[in-house]
């Protein structure tokens, strides 16, 4: 149950990235950053005895949205490798500042002694946290789909593929971009929230490059642009990652390969060549029904 709710966890976190990346076309290095901070949207209240769950998420959502209003306002004056260098700077910046937090753990992280209570209903188990994680992961993923179809999600898929037909229309693509980034970066706080209550834990690895990359190859294995990419690309990693560290020590060395190979093979991902293959399928049906 426990490796289950944290495969959800992980699809809310790189779903939220696949509103920037697969809408904005924003690849980023940094949304462990915000990952870390709704960790700690939990654990710091904890510390002082506060276990309301709504002061936690209010915390988290504020917190986050105003921190990538920020960094998403100096990151988006650059493109491609600059933005994907300067987000991972600001992720790094959040490691380095909670670790230097001594008070609160430092290096070694923050234990959370009170769970996050909901009208007298608490995140205190991993079944508990499986049920509000699947809940949301739903509503998000229908979300996704229907903000892909609407004037938003539109206006920024037309701005990745020509971004100066559209600020010739006379709408502001820096907007529209900003705001996609701000909305990914409060929903990578919530998926922090549910994280710091599955692990009754808050630790700065959770800020470093190890988390973005991870969210990012979830996405690639997934297939960028799909709405359910990050979902399958999210219990593939893991589910394959468990695996073979059930198996061998050195898992790494399988899983790095294994990634690349979907990479380089499997073009859109595993969503990708299920669409091919259901098309392959439809198209020899209609070849039989014809002969």
């Amino acid at each position: 149950m426990t490796v289950v709710a944290r495969i959800l966890i992980y699809a809310i976190a790189a779903s939220a990235l696949h509103f920037a990346l697969g809408l904005g076309g924003l690849v980023s290095l940094g949304h462990a950053l915000f990952v870390g901070i709704g960790a700690y949207s939990v654990a710091l209240p904890a510390f002082y005895g506060e276990s309301s769950g709504w002061l936690h998420l209010a915390i988290a959502l504020g917190a986050c949205s105003l921190v990538a209003a920020v960094t998403g306002a100096i990151s988006l004056r650059t493109s491609g490798l600059g933005f994907l260098m300067i987000t991972l700077a600001f992720a790094q910046m959040g490691y380095f500042l909670f670790v230097s937090l001594k008070q609160y753990g430092g290096d070694d992280g923050l234990a959370i002694p009170v769970h996050s209570q909901f009208a007298g209903w608490g995140l205190d188990g991993s079944a508990k946290v499986y049920v509000v994680a699947l809940v949301l992961l739903a509503l998000l993923t229908y979300w996704m789909a229907r903000l892909k179809r609407a004037p938003f999600g539109m206006v920024l898929l037309a701005a990745e593929q020509n971004s100066r037909r559209v600020l010739a229309s006379g709408l502001t693509v820096l907007h529209y971009r900003l705001a996609v980034y701000v909305l990914s970066g409060a929903v990578c706080g919530i998926a922090g929230v549910l994280l710091a209550n599955l692990s009754a834990y808050a630790s700065p690895a959770t800020f470093t490059l190890q988390v973005s990359g991870d969210l990012l190859v979830m996405l690639v294995i997934g297939g960028v642009g799909f709405t359910s990419g990050p979902l399958l690309g999210a219990l593939s990693y893991m589910v394959l990652e468990e695996l073979l560290k059930g198996t061998t020590d050195h898992w790494m060395v399988i899983l790095g390969p294994a990634i690349v190979l979907v990479a380089l093979l499997g073009r859109g991902g595993l969503c990708g060549w299920l669409e091919r293959l259901d098309a392959r399928r439809a198209a020899a049906a209609l070849k039989a029904r014809s002969q």
